[in-house]
């Protein structure tokens, strides 16, 4: 896991990327967040696709919902950068739109989006 710190405007935003899976249950979300934070003291934090379990693209699961609510709970805000193109279903695609929407959670395609969501109070 490679982290970078970055400032824009008055928000520092913590850069993750990673080839394994860091996050892939509310357990580990909470791991993840908490070591970011010690590392950079960030609370916003852009990490790459390939870093979330790949269940937590199935809403059925439950798997988003128990991690994206540890970030609401300890006032993270997270944007997930990737291709969210291949998705078939609805109501991840309704999830994604939502989630757009607001201030806290984003489904995003670069790295310079992701910034910009993130970096806007």
């Amino acid at each position: 896991m490679n982290i970078k710190k970055i400032k824009v405007s008055d928000t520092e935003i913590a850069l993750v990327n990673s080839d394994e899976v860091c996050i892939s249950d509310g357990q580990t979300a909470l791991d993840f967040m908490m070591s970011v934070n010690y590392e950079t003291g960030c609370h916003s934090i852009v990490i790459n696709k390939a870093a979330v379990v790949e269940e937590f693209f199935v809403l059925s699961t439950g798997v988003a919902g128990e991690i994206l609510q540890k970030f609401i709970n300890y006032h993270f805000r997270l944007a997930i950068i990737g291709d969210f193109s291949g998705y078939i279903s609805k109501p991840l695609k309704d999830f994604i739109y939502e989630s757009n929407k607001g201030k806290d959670i984003f489904f995003v395609s670069s790295e310079q989006d992701a910034i910009e969501k993130l970096g806007r109070v």
